[in-house]
């Protein structure tokens, strides 16, 4: 589904190269978490924002269903990370003036899903009762709890169906049974729509949830 060879990544700083990572490779398998763990500067969250295409390898390539991200043009790459690729961070980024059920209906319009109108919103109805907040579809992020803010921000991040799941810090900002939920739900998700789900995270009680864990120590991984 997503593989990734020979990734390098140099840094200039003034007349100082620094090399971040050093030819990584590494696939994804779906229905499958795989977790990428090391210290601070490690280069974890640069690879993960290399293998999301949100970011150019400076060797390398990325690909995805066949298909090299790494010289694909601007618009096919923002096509393919809206349609096909999900994120997830260590804060919800919800849209303030948008209540639950929006938020998901935004996703499918940003994802340009072409079901209709009926369809969206039994995909939403159904994805709600799924994680257990459809009794708040109408609650604005203001009135939700920070465990229920992060499942909203989880089910927008996999409502239009994406074959890859991007989680940085995804339970960095909650407390242990917050994030415990969090872990359940996206292991759940990943496991029940077969996506392929790669998560930077500095928790190691988090691990127990994954299928694979990647150690990483100064752009390498061990």
């Amino acid at each position: 589904m997503l593989a990734l060879k020979d990734i390098t990544k140099t840094f200039t700083n003034g007349e100082i190269e620094e090399e971040i990572l050093k030819g990584i490779s590494l696939s994804l398998n779906p229905g499958e978490i795989t977790a990428l763990v090391g210290a601070s500067g490690s280069g974890k969250s640069t690879l993960l924002t290399i293998a999301a295409g949100l970011q150019s390898t400076t060797k390398g390539l990325v690909q995805f269903n066949g298909h090299n991200l790494s010289n694909m043009k601007p618009e096919h790459l923002r096509k393919i990370r809206a349609s096909k690729f999900g994120f997830v961070f260590q804060f919800s980024h919800l849209v303030p003036f948008l209540t639950v059920e929006e938020q998901l209906f935004l996703m499918l319009e940003v994802a340009e899903s072409k079901l209709k109108k009926t369809q969206k919103k039994e995909k939403v109805h159904q994805l709600l009762q799924l994680i257990n907040l459809d009794h708040r579809k109408n609650a604005y992020p203001a009135v939700l709890s920070g465990g229920e803010k992060q499942r909203v921000a989880i089910a927008r991040a996999i409502i239009h169906e994406p074959n890859v799941l991007f989680a940085d810090e995804p339970t960095a900002s909650l407390d242990s049974k917050r994030s415990k939920d969090v872990m359940e739900l996206i292991r759940e998700l990943t496991r029940i729509r077969n996506i392929s789900t790669l998560m930077v995270t500095h928790d190691e009680e988090m691990l127990q949830y994954t299928d694979r864990v990647i150690r990483m120590v100064d752009g390498r991984i061990v």
